[in-house]
């Protein structure tokens, strides 16, 4: 027997009911009896199961099936992440990027402006990707201007969330305007309408906020780089090609699947090996590993460096991260347990009829199955087939349906807390306790889901009103 052949037992009141004491309870453990959080995490998610009434004999396996999975994607993007952010980083590339950009900008623009970057990274690139990419370079600017690592970093790790939930070809936009029938190009127009008002209003003037109310060290996680390397840095223009590699490459694998899905390419294509073999180039894993041997040879031996020195800064790249990705991975743990706990399908079956606006219907969905069980792509695509039906049956125009996408979007996105991996992530890349983490992360996340909702919903009403 697995877990897909075991039948839930208890309502969405009980299982909402454990899922809150569950969460209580690792907050407890974490902030007031200071357990590490890799611990908490591995006994809460085992607890939960078992109290979801899951069968002994499945408990184990659920729960590690659900910390491999997280790993599977983010110990590969941390490790070849962090090994890359320490060749930059150590090679003064990293001090370079920064130079140039506070050159570019000035000092008091220097967040706006690694914010913007990090919205044009976010295109192609996924949320934890991305963020891995950009750090050693937020690091490189806040060493250089001080003040709070929050002030630089919220920023940018919003951008990429922004982009994330809102812009094609980003899976969950690209799920729910399958299930609507909507328009791909539109939900992209549209989407941009929201994210890029939505990131400066939530991300980077309340990272401002942020930095003044927590002033936090520059985490020595990417280590610093050496007297040697930053007398003989490497050039602007060769960093940018280093970090603008893994964008390219990712785009093959979105861009060439969103132009599939919109029927764009012949019928057949993608089953010809070039199509194939260019989506393998794009996975996300591939494409870092591509860049950082790239990164090896034009960062470290084209300038000299010895491959025994090269080699020791891989090396030491990999400890540091090593509790990110631990904890990252429980967290994941977490959230796989809630959900084959079946708490989304009893929302699903007790949300069905809201007695609301369908597009209010949605967002609600959405907030409360990301609430319960932590994953935005989990909770926009089920929220998204939940409510089609009636999306189909209400015969909204193109706009509206580009709208619905980015309401239910907007609602995956709000409150990420301790089951969702990314709030993990977050809190160990810049080194904040649970507590901080809560008041800063979930804080902005909240608010990017709540200011996208308004601002979707508007376009909602004003297409409907025109058509």
């Amino acid at each position: 027997m697995t877990i897909d052949d075991w039948t839930p037992t208890l309502g969405a009141g009980p299982l909402l009911g454990i899922a809150a004491a569950a969460i209580i309870l690792l907050l407890f453990l974490i902030m007031y009896l200071r357990m590490h959080a890799f611990p908490a995490l591995v006994l809460v998610s085992l607890l939960t199961a078992f109290a979801a009434g899951i069968p002994p004999s499945l408990v184990v396996s659920t729960a590690t099936a659900g910390f491999g999975s997280t790993l599977a994607t983010v110990a590969l993007l941390v490790g070849l992440g962090a090994m890359l952010g320490r060749l930059v980083e150590m090679s003064g590339g990293a001090k370079v990027l920064a130079d140039t950009l506070i050159g570019w900008f000035g000092e008091r623009r220097a967040p706006f402006a690694l914010g913007v970057a990090s919205l044009l990274f976010g295109f192609p690139i996924f949320f934890d990707a991305g963020l891995v990419v950009m750090l050693p370079v937020v690091f490189a600017v806040a060493r250089r201007l001080g003040g709070s690592v929050l002030t630089y970093g919220l920023p940018v790790a919003g951008a990429f969330s922004v982009m994330h939930v809102y812009l094609p070809p980003h899976p969950g936009p690209v799920s729910a305007a399958t299930f609507f029938e909507a328009n791909v190009g539109l939900v992209m127009v549209f989407g941009l309408v929201v994210a890029l008002p939505t990131w400066y209003l939530t991300s980077y003037l309340f990272g401002r906020w942020a930095g003044r109310r927590w002033v936090l060290p520059v985490p020595d996680i990417l280590g610093h780089a050496d007297e040697a390397h930053e007398q003989n840095p490497p050039r602007f223009s060769t960093v940018v090609m280093v970090l603008l590699l893994p964008m390219i490459l990712i785009f093959l694998n979105t861009g060439l699947d969103t132009l599939h899905r919109s029927g764009v390419l012949p019928e057949g294509t993608s089953e010809a090996t070039w199509f194939q073999v260019l989506r393998v180039l794009g996975e996300t894993p591939v494409a870092l590993l591509i860049t950082l041997i790239v990164a090896m040879v034009v960062l470290g031996r084209a300038r000299g460096t010895d491959k025994a020195v090269i080699e020791r800064t891989l090396e030491g790249a990999l400890g540091p991260v090593c509790s990110v990705i631990l904890v990252t991975g429980a967290g994941g743990m977490f959230g796989s347990v809630l959900r084959a706990s079946g708490i989304g399908n009893a929302l699903e079956d007790s949300l069905a009829d809201l007695g609301v606006p369908l597009i209010l219907a949605g967002f609600l969905i959405a907030a409360i199955l990301r609430i319960a069980q932590g994953s935005a792509t989990v909770a926009l695509t089920t929220a998204a087939g939940l409510v089609s039906a009636g999306v189909a049956a209400a015969d909204y125009n193109p706009v509206q349906l580009a709208a619905m996408v980015l309401a239910v979007g907007a609602g995956s996105v709000v409150a990420s807390h301790v089951n969702d991996s990314g709030f993990w992530l977050v809190g160990r890349f810049f080194d904040m306790d649970v507590k901080t983490t809560l008041k800063t992360w979930t804080v902005l996340e909240t608010l990017i889901g709540l200011m996208g909702f308004a601002i979707a919903w508007t376009i909602f009403a004003i297409a409907g009103a025109v058509g």
